[in-house]
């Protein structure tokens, strides 16, 4: 099994930025995936930016240009950095991964991924 950490979230005001970390632990082998998603009240969980082992990234079109994910391989770790910030940003961030390469196909649906997180809070107050 693969256990999922993340940190990084909090409270911001409009137009500031955010550094949200992944930590992952356990067996890991093989082509895969990891993502952010995220979740706000009353809202149905979306993917927000995703990337491969190879560095192919995936946005969601309202990320574009103020989010970028990235990853330490390394390290096993993955990162969102978030600029530009909005209240609609404001949401419970997921990180998730697969280590399969069925994941390629579709990055940003969450049924392409096995292990989740249990997510942090980001609050962006105007």
């Amino acid at each position: 099994q693969v256990q999922l950490v993340e940190s990084g979230g909090g409270s911001v005001q409009a137009g500031g930025s955010l550094r949200l970390s992944c930590a992952a632990f356990g067996y890991m082998s093989g082509s895969g995936c990891m993502g952010w998603f995220r979740q706000a009240p009353g809202k149905e969980r979306e993917g927000v930016a995703a990337i491969t082992d190879s560095g192919v990234t995936r946005y969601a079109d309202s990320v574009k240009g103020r989010f970028t994910v990235s990853q330490d391989n390394a390290k096993n770790t993955l990162y969102l950095q978030m600029n530009s910030l909005k209240p609609e940003d404001t949401a419970l961030y997921y990180c998730a991964a697969d280590f399969r390469s069925h994941c390629f196909l579709l990055p940003l649906r969450m049924a392409s991924y096995l292990y989740w997180g249990r997510g942090t809070q980001v609050t962006v107050s105007s």
